[in-house]
C-alpha cells in the first residue's frame, strides 16, 4: 500500500511559507483517508502541475504538521526545496533502460525546465525564510 497524499495549495501560505491546511481537497482527502492532524505528524503533499505537453504531473513534498494558535488553523512546515513532480519519483524508463530523462534544474533546486517546453510550475516556488 502506498503512502498517502494530501491535496494542499502550494499558493495558500502563512507569513511563515508554511502550507495551511484549510482548502476543501485537503480536507476531502484527509476525510476520506481517515487521518487526523496533529503535531509532528508527516505527510507527503501534492498539487495538480502538468508536464510540457500538458499531461498531469502533480507536484509533491513532504511537510510537518503544526497547529498555529495564533490562527487557529493547521499548517504544514515544508522544504521548498525538495519539490517533485511526480514523474520524478518513477524509478526508470518502460523496458528499464535507465532513469527518466528529467528537465535540468536551477542551482536553487527549484526551477525545472523540460526539454521542449517552458518552465514548470515549481518555479513560482521561490519562497524565503
Amino acid at each position: 500500500m502506498s503512502e498517502p497524499k494530501i491535496y494542499a495549495d502550494f499558493h495558500n501560505l502563512d507569513d511563515s511559507n508554511r502550507l495551511r491546511l484549510t482548502c476543501a481537497g485537503t480536507r476531502e482527502d484527509l476525510e476520506r483517508q481517515g487521518i487526523e492532524l496533529r503535531e509532528g505528524l508527516v505527510l507527503t503533499f501534492y498539487m495538480d502541475d502538468a508536464d510540457d505537453r500538458g499531461d498531469p504531473d502533480e507536484l509533491r513534498t513532504e511537510g510537518i504538521v503544526h497547529y498555529d494558535e495564533s490562527e487557529s488553523t493547521w499548517v504544514a512546515s515544508v522544504d521548498w526545496s525538495a519539490i517533485r513532480h511526480a514523474s520524478d519519483e518513477m524509478p526508470s524508463r518502460p523496458g528499464g533502460s535507465g532513469p527518466l530523462e528529467s528537465g535540468p534544474m536551477s542551482r536553487d533546486g527549484l526551477t525545472t525546465s523540460r526539454p521542449g517546453g517552458p518552465p514548470s510550475a515549481v518555479g513560482e516556488f521561490r519562497h524565503q525564510t
